[in-house]
């Protein structure tokens, strides 16, 4: 079951392939780390942990793209990640995707919902 919507930052704080929004989620009775980002023109959301392992992916806070602004990478085991879904494009994530969060732009606001299905 998804959170009320819960406002993250303003939208105009996530710039295309920049620097992303750090914030806290619950899950599974504790805070976990997650972030924003806006790709493509779209905001995404995703748990700030490596599919590989539980490591945040951030190389300097709030830096998630590659070098091209294209994907997400994971600065300690350079797991590689499609900005749009979080699928595992190489690396030591053997296939397994990041947690995506669904997140929702909005009279100038980025809203965090809950945690995506599936």
């Amino acid at each position: 079951m998804a959170d009320a919507a819960r406002l993250i930052c303003a939208s105009g704080e996530l710039r295309e392939a920049g620097a992303g929004v750090r914030f806290d989620v619950a899950l599974g009775g504790e805070r976990v780390p997650a972030f924003a980002v806006r790709h493509a023109g779209r905001v995404v959301g995703y748990l700030n942990r490596c599919a590989h392992v539980a490591m945040e992916l951030d190389w300097r806070e709030g830096e998630f793209f590659d070098e091209q602004g294209r994907d997400l990478i994971c600065s300690t085991h350079g797991a590689v990640y499609a900005a749009a879904s979080g699928q595992c494009l190489g690396g030591p994530c053997d296939g397994k995707p990041l947690v995506r969060l669904q997140m929702q732009e909005r009279d100038g606001g980025v809203y965090y919902l809950g945690v995506a299905d599936g």
